[in-house]
């Protein structure tokens, strides 16, 4: 797949780089894992080769070995990279690094470092370690340090704890983000021109924009509804283990709870009652953490509802999780016999209902890269009645847009969608005298 998007990416990156020349810099890249980190650093290391003929790039992986075998291997990409000669063994990152930063005095070197959360388990030392050459040595030299990670809670611990040595030492931070859907236009553009609206859609729901994902669904040339549906229900399917590769390391030991949650979410449960009259205990810290220290889930409310307000809803924020969550993790049991076409036909049977959801972030989402409006959310009272699916608001313009979002366009019913404004515009009565639209979104529409 050939590279798309990041251009405000690497303009950072690229300013930043500047900015070392003069003096040291330290940036943070996170995001979650398949986002496209490390080939984002791998595309700004080429753009620096081809405008700078003395760059000095280092690119360390931090894999789960023993630090002494950590260091062997990076005292060897070191010298071959830099093309110096390091005299005796260095058997601790520190000493790696100060060494380093000893050599950025009198050039500029640009070291990134690749899943820099690995240390809290390898030697977790290295973080104060780190900080204290660093605030020695960062004035003098001229290194632009890059620090990427996968694990979002513990690089937030990390560099956003003041309780944490590197806290308040970043000069940027940049997280990266899934491909927006005029990425997932422009793909399709490329390799499937003659796509259909649903091939958008199912694309939408399994990766989310995922470049990873995207990529694999390109190796396969699977970019139709049927083609993907195939490629992810298969024996040996990259896809079928992914959730439990991406979360069971982030959650521990305690992953059974966390699972047991985002699946019932998956399923449509989506109030805290509901979700602890099936878990059967208080669910309270594990909602935060999952919102606030893994970024995986959402707390929404209704458009305008008051800070406090009881009147909230959590979903899946990750499209791809929350597919894997209500179809292979529900479904393990035919999974794990091979019964790939059970499952197959029950995606098939669901897709619809599961999708209509997703068709509805879909165009939140195009209506938030128009750049026309202000807040853009959803309404609805209590028990979920008197639903409005979007509501879009430009206060500058006094302008509000509501939308109604089917899957089929037949089933649109703006008289029933001004109906329920009636009880919105009771409610919030300063709006009645803007410039009101109503509108229904369908797949024709995207």
């Amino acid at each position: 797949m050939k590279f798309y998007n990041r251009e405000d990416e690497l303009k950072d990156l690229n300013e930043i780089y500047i900015k070392s020349l003069d003096s040291s810099k330290m940036t943070i890249i996170m995001g979650r894992r398949r986002i496209g980190k490390t080939k984002l650093i791998l595309r700004f290391s080429e753009q620096m080769r081809l405008n700078n003929d003395v760059c000095s790039f280092i690119y360390l992986f931090v894999s789960k070995k023993e630090e002494q075998l950590l260091c062997d291997d990076f005292s060897i990409i070191i010298q071959e990279n830099l093309n110096v000669k390091i005299f005796g063994k260095i058997n601790n990152f520190a000493a790696l690094f100060e060494y380093l930063m000893e050599l950025s005095k009198n050039r500029n070197i640009t070291l990134v470092i690749d899943e820099f959360q690995e240390f809290f388990n390898i030697n977790p030392s290295v973080f104060s370690e780190i900080q204290n050459i660093w605030d020695r040595y960062k004035d003098a030299a001229k290194m632009n340090l890059i620090f990427c990670g996968s694990m979002y809670s513990i690089m937030k611990k990390i560099f956003e704890n003041a309780k944490e040595p590197l806290f308040g030492r970043a000069n940027k931070k940049i997280i990266l983000k899934h491909f927006n859907i005029n990425i997932l236009k422009q793909i399709l553009n490329d390799y499937n021109p003659s796509y259909s609206k649903k091939d958008l859609l199912s694309l939408y729901v399994f990766t989310g924009g995922t470049p990873r994902y995207l990529e694999l669904f390109l190796d396969e040339k699977a970019l139709n509804y049927k083609k993907m549906i195939d490629v992810i229900f298969k024996k040996d399917s990259f896809f079928l283990n992914e959730g439990k590769d991406l979360l069971i390391e982030e959650f521990g030991k305690e992953y059974v709870v966390y699972f047991s949650i985002l699946s019932l979410m998956s399923n449509s449960k989506t109030s805290r009652g509901e979700i602890e009259s099936y878990i059967g205990k208080e669910i309270g810290g594990y909602l935060n953490r999952l919102e606030n220290d893994y970024n995986i889930i959402k707390k929404v409310k209704p458009v305008f509802a008051k800070e406090g307000s009881k009147t909230q809803k959590y979903f899946i924020y990750d499209n791809f999780l929350n597919f894997w969550f209500r179809f292979i993790f529900k479904y393990k049991s035919a999974i794990e016999i091979e019964n790939f076409n059970y499952v197959k036909k029950i995606v098939e049977r669901d897709f619809d209902t599961f999708s209509g959801k997703y068709l509805e972030k879909y165009f939140k989402e195009k209506l938030e890269i128009s750049h026309k409006y202000s807040e853009i959310g959803s309404y609805w009272e209590k028990n979920n009645n008197n639903e409005i699916d979007i509501i879009a608001i430009n206060k500058l313009e006094k302008k509000l847009l509501m939308a109604e979002v089917k899957i089929n366009n037949n089933k649109i019913n703006l008289e029933v969608l001004k109906n329920k404004s009636k009880r919105f515009f009771v409610k919030y009565p300063q709006f009645k005298d803007w410039n009101i639209e109503y509108t229904g979104f369908s797949l024709d529409d995207i």
